[in-house]
């Protein structure tokens, strides 16, 4: 990495992205060396764990150096790129750098503020203004999102960084040639696996090795110890996001599933949990939903199920606000919220997240349901910030659009209870003495039997499902 040393080159570093992230993933530069930005312009995008976010330049100059790739993971206070703020010529473009072995980032260091602007690069915050520069475009094609099996919420795997469009197959480095292009991680796990570098062939940028190179040689190793007689077949470079065996496919852990992973973890085996089920008839509850979708007041909005719940269990709240609570173990209190920050839970190709709606206790049921609306849209196009997904006291898990009857959720970190919601259908129910076809669902509510008692939980539950299956009580005890 070229180390800028005159006085007019400002770096600026990757931002603190906060709640105990220490790096993001650059996905996309929209400047190049020689372009001209001005104070505020998005100049890349980044994945952290929680979200893509692009980050704006906080002072006016000419772009001298991007220090990584597209497809990086950088420390925070790790300078990504270096700017000329003394108002000169642009200097002849240099492309971004390949991935060269990196030496251990210092601590997070927060970057000074721009002259004059009073502004603290960070991930969220300020408004940027409209970029002058056209976006460039990926380097190479997109990698399929592999299909998690198992998990109840059937949530995607987040891809990895794209590759390049067509490695070139690299002849293996003779004795005494250059170094091989590795990074520290990269050559620590050959060391490991006892992989000769040299022997490797490289499918990363301009030539560097990658983790999946380095198994590959491994695999075609054992490969050939197993059938010394036949002919060595030629080994396809593997996608850096993830890579295949004869009979297994491997995907890194990052981004958001590493960051869901750790957190449910520590949820589950912090807090104890404790599920009860209760099923109810909501054939009242969709005819009014009905009956809202042709109400002016709702046009525009989307009006389903989920507005209706999110509604009871909002009342239910109100009526039994101790369950809207979370634990302080370093100062061994107990926190009562007198607000709700309602959280649904959403199936993203990023994995699974868990946006909120702030203040949601104070909203009307138009002012709801575009809430609702505004936070799924985010979601699916995969720009919810780390803001949105921070807060939250209770959610929402609404396992029924994927057919499941039910299940028994984990706890938000933090929270004291989450609400999942099955599938509606259509089943034979005693109404009024006689067995009829009604609409009917199943509720479970997971809550930490720290705060909530089997008593307090069965209340709530009891409540949400009473609403649901006679909804004029969100009337009588609103």
């Amino acid at each position: 990495m070229t180390t800028m040393t005159e006085a007019s080159v400002r770096e600026f570093k990757m931002p603190d992205v906060g709640e105990g992230l220490t790096e993001a993933e650059i996905l996309k530069w929209y400047v190049q060396p020689g372009d001209t930005v001005t104070d505020g312009q998005v100049v890349c995008e980044v994945e952290t764990a929680k979200a893509a976010v692009e980050l704006p330049i906080p002072y006016d100059g000419v772009v001298r150096e991007l220090h990584f790739p597209e497809g990086t993971t950088v420390d925070v206070g790790t300078s990504i790129i270096a700017v000329d703020v003394s108002g000169g010529a642009a200097p002849a473009p240099t492309p971004a750098p390949a991935a060269e072995p990196q030496p251990e980032a210092p601590a997070a260091v927060a970057e000074p503020k721009a002259e004059g602007s009073g502004r603290q690069p960070v991930l969220v915050g300020y408004g940027v203004a409209a970029s002058s520069t056209r976006r460039r475009p990926r380097k190479g094609p997109e990698v399929p999102v592999q299909q998690a099996s198992t998990a109840i919420h059937t949530e995607l795997n987040g891809h990895g960084p794209q590759g390049p469009a067509a490695p070139a197959p690299t002849v293996p480095a003779p004795a005494g040639a250059s170094r091989p292009l590795a990074k520290p991680p990269v050559r620590k796990l050959a060391k490991d696996l006892g992989v000769d570098l040299a022997t490797v062939t490289p499918t990363g940028p301009d030539g560097i090795i990658t983790r999946e190179d380095v198994h590959a040689a491994v695999a075609a190793a054992t490969t050939r110890a197993a059938e010394p007689a036949a002919a060595p077949a030629p080994v396809a470079a593997p996608a850096p996001a993830s890579y295949d065996t004869a009979r297994e496919t491997r995907i890194p852990i990052k981004g958001v599933r590493k960051a869901t992973a750790a957190a449910m973890v520590g949820s589950k085996f912090t807090a104890p949990h404790v599920t009860e089920f209760v099923t109810v008839d909501v054939t009242r509850t969709m005819k009014l939903i009905e009956e809202l979708k042709g109400d002016k007041e709702f046009a525009g909005l989307r009006v389903n199920p989920l507005l209706l719940i999110a509604k009871a269990l909002l009342v239910a709240i109100k009526r039994n606000p101790d369950v809207n609570a979370s634990w302080d173990e370093a100062a061994q209190e107990i926190v009562v919220k007198h607000y709700v920050n309602l959280g649904i839970a959403a199936a993203t190709p990023r994995g699974l997240i868990v946006p909120n709606i702030k203040d949601a206790h104070a909203k009307t049921l138009p002012q709801l349901a575009q809430s609702l609306g505004e936070l799924v849209a985010t979601a699916r196009e995969g720009r919810t910030s780390p803001a949105a997904m921070q807060g939250g006291t209770v959610t929402i898990t609404n396992v029924g659009v994927f057919g499941v009857d039910t299940g028994t959720p984990i706890l938000n970190p933090g929270e004291s209870a989450i609400l999942a919601v099955g599938a509606i259908k259509l089943q034979p129910w005693v109404h009024k003495g006689k067995v009829k076809p009604r609409q009917v669902t199943t509720l479970a509510l997971s809550f930490d039997h720290r705060l909530v008692d089997g008593e307090l939980g069965s209340k709530v539950l009891a409540d949400v499902a009473a609403i649901l299956e006679q909804p004029k009580r969100l009337i009588t005890w609103a």
